[in-house]
């Protein structure tokens, strides 16, 4: 079956699909794959899915990670969690990190083994803020000038989970998604500062502003002011697409090939609600 492909402009860099995933999720999967490996973002509007059709649709892009943080695990659907700014019973119910600006960053960088895509379902969409802004970190390392490409070519990065929890916990008041007990299974990685998809051959930037402690050939200040220069350079306006969630919406996204954040929303005043997957 072939797909109905809107691009979201003349980058590349995103497009929207047309399609019903709760009844042809499994005959699309190759076309799926092949339109996230090309835009490396999706957006899929109008959807109608039960927690099934979420892992049935995640395994359309790979193998379905379910080493996923318990506290936020949904029962009995093994690799789905949630994330939002409900409370129940006094608790949230899924991953919140607060009403602040997210970081910029890859998930799971912190992990040897990277994630290679993630999705997210909307529920409960935020009448005002909440957006997901997602960079083109492969068009903005194309983009780079050729000196540039040639300092950070086979430089690596020390990707560190306890440095993130510790900035998380300092940017949010004492909030983080990080679990106790959590760094014993995750001691430091190190990653390339550029990727190569092993599915594209496509180069790509792999940063984080908090993640990251520093790059391994570098002095510390040196290294930051490195990190920062990049960071801002992919962030910025030529290579951000932010997406105004709906009910409904599915997102998924090339984790080797983008950065996202997620933007502020006030919890006192709008709920959020969505589902995540993420494959290997």
């Amino acid at each position: 079956m072939s797909l109905s492909l809107r691009p979201l402009d003349e980058s590349g860099f995103g497009a929207v699909v047309d399609c019903n995933l709760a009844t042809n999720a499994e005959n699309l999967a190759p076309p799926l794959a092949a339109a996230l490996h090309q835009h490396r973002l999706l957006i899929v509007p109008r959807q109608h899915l039960n927690h099934a059709d979420l892992l049935t649709v995640a395994s359309c892009f790979g193998t379905v990670d379910t080493s996923v943080d318990r506290r936020y695990a949904v029962g009995g659907f093994p690799g789905l969690t949630v994330i939002s700014n409900v409370v129940e019973d006094g608790e949230y119910i899924g991953i919140y990190d607060g009403d602040h600006e997210e970081e910029w960053h890859a998930d799971n960088s912190f992990k040897l083994e990277l994630t290679s895509a993630t999705m997210l379902y909307s529920v409960i969409a935020p009448a005002q803020g909440g957006e997901t802004r997602f960079a083109d970190a492969t068009h903005a390392y194309t983009s780079l000038p050729p000196a540039t490409r040639r300092q950070i070519e086979g430089m690596h990065a020390v990707h560190s989970l306890e440095q993130l929890g510790v900035l998380q916990s300092q940017a949010s008041g004492g909030q983080s998604s990080i679990a106790a007990g959590s760094l014993a299974g995750h001691p430091e990685v190190e990653h390339p500062l550029v990727l190569t998809h092993p599915v594209t051959g496509a180069r790509s930037l792999l940063l984080g502003s908090m993640v990251i402690s520093g790059i391994t050939t570098l002095a510390k200040q040196e290294s930051r002011a490195l990190l920062e220069e990049l960071l801002a350079h992919t962030t910025s306006a030529p290579y951000v697409y932010s997406h105004r969630w709906e009910p409904g919406d599915l997102v998924v996204w090339d984790n080797l090939a983008t950065l996202h954040t997620a933007s502020p929303c006030d919890s006192s005043r709008h709920r959020r609600l969505l589902y995540r997957a993420a494959v290997r």
